[in-house]
């Protein structure tokens, strides 16, 4: 789709919002097993460690009968699965893990869970016994990652086995209980027509952000956290022509495109010795190396800018990454400061900045919770050299809505798709 077909229309009104997904997280009909005794789980959970025995019911049987205890086969059962769910599952947090529509979910205390499902926060109905227990469930996560947590390092980043992004803190340093952070990864991109009707992308937008996958332009996605940036990146990622190889260069494994040819690269921490630490710097610097035609940065935060910039310089069209700024007329004085933390002078770096990039889609989340797109800004330089953003775009109900920049981006994409740099339309 040319992007002269599309024209921005219609003014703004009524914010549109995703579709609500499940009301509030209410209390679940209790299962078998729940009302069991803490003293009497404990026990079964002694008895299992002294004997290294997995909680298969048979075993949680014969710990309950050598308790004193006898109980029915769905008492048996319940036991068996709300102890197994503790000892190597996500605990009482595994119900809220499945649910599809999850993406965050937090504890801030034994009786505070807290979860997002794409309408902003809301309160569950799942407690922990005691906070001894929070504690217990982020120390095994960790291990599940690799990760030391205990009171000598007492946080840590990292993910999951099954993509998940864990985050906690420990006592004393989180005040009165351990903090737990859980980003959920869904295991397939949106695709951009569910970005549409979700709401995160006006009626019609798609067409300019195909056309701006097929322009090759190179664009950051700037937004504040939770905001939606990785979701929208993968699946602008997932239009990229199926004969284009794209390389990946993240902190955590987040960006999961609907492509076949996509290479991941992912950073490491130190480990106890202090050796092994791999950098987002490192990473891009290596990426360069391995002939990409769509070089990804997951999230600018860093000494990568400057590489990622002189990537961009130098033939590596198309590139693209994510930014954190509170507002899009922010992401040049926000690569500034990044620049210059990484030893580029400040003209040096307005003076790539320019030639390098093009686009920032900007998104927010409205007093509702909901994710959309609230304006695209092209770049340029002011009279004193240094860039700026010029509104091209901006959110309405019906449609994008044009602003001044919004000939300077048609331009953009018609001149790009004129010399036949278009990939698929996805």
């Amino acid at each position: 789709m040319r992007a002269e077909q599309w024209r921005p229309t219609g003014e703004p009104g009524a914010l549109a919002g995703a579709p609500g997904g499940p009301g509030p997280a209410d209390a679940p009909e209790a299962a078998p097993g729940q009302g069991l005794s803490t003293d009497l789980l404990d026990g079964v959970r002694q008895w299992l460690a002294r004997s290294g025995a997995e909680p298969t019911p048979a075993r949680v049987a014969q710990a309950l009968r050598e308790q004193g205890r006898v109980l029915g086969d769905a008492e048996v059962l319940g036991a068996a699965e709300r102890l197994r769910s503790e000892l190597i599952g996500s605990g009482p947090l595994e119900p809220l893990l499945a649910d599809p529509m999850m993406t965050d979910v937090l504890v801030s205390g034994p009786d505070q869970v807290w979860v997002d499902r794409g309408g902003g926060l809301e309160r569950a109905a799942v407690a922990f016994p005691d906070a001894a227990a929070v504690r217990r469930l982020a120390q095994r996560l960790a291990a599940v990652a690799g990760r030391r947590l205990d009171d000598a390092r007492p946080w840590v980043d990292a993910r999951l086995p099954d993509g998940t992004r864990l985050h906690a803190v420990l006592p004393p340093v989180a005040v009165g209980c351990t903090c737990l952070s859980l980003r959920v990864v869904r295991p397939r991109a949106f695709t951009l027509g569910e970005l549409v009707a979700a709401g995160t992308v006006p009626p019609g937008g798609d067409l300019v952000l195909r056309a701006l996958i097929e322009a090759r332009l190179s664009f950051l996605v700037s937004g504040g956290t939770g905001t939606g940036k990785t979701t929208l990146l993968s699946a602008l990622l997932g239009l990229v022509g199926p004969g284009e190889r794209i390389v990946l260069a993240e902190d955590s494994a987040e960006l999961r495109p609907d492509h076949p040819h996509v290479v991941r690269l992912e950073t490491r921490p130190a480990n106890q010795e202090g050796a092994g630490l791999v950098t987002l710097e490192d990473l891009v610097r290596q990426a360069l190396r391995m002939r990409p035609d769509r070089l990804v940065v997951g999230e600018v935060r860093g000494g990568e800018v400057v590489h990622l910039l002189a990537a961009l310089n130098t033939g590596h069209e198309g590139g693209c990454g994510t930014v954190h700024a509170n507002a899009a007329a922010d992401v040049p004085a926000r690569l500034e400061a990044l620049g210059t933390a990484a030893g580029l002078d400040r003209a040096a770096l307005h003076s790539q900045l320019a030639a390098a990039l093009s686009v920032v889609v900007h998104l927010v989340r409205d007093r509702t919770g909901r994710r959309r797109i609230a304006e695209v800004r092209v770049l340029e330089r002011d009279a004193t050299g240094l860039v700026r953003t010029v509104p091209a775009l901006r959110w309405g109900a019906d449609a994008f809505v044009a602003e001044r920049g919004w000939e300077r981006l048609r331009g953009l994409l018609r001149a790009e798709n004129q010399e036949g740099n278009g990939g698929r339309s996805g």
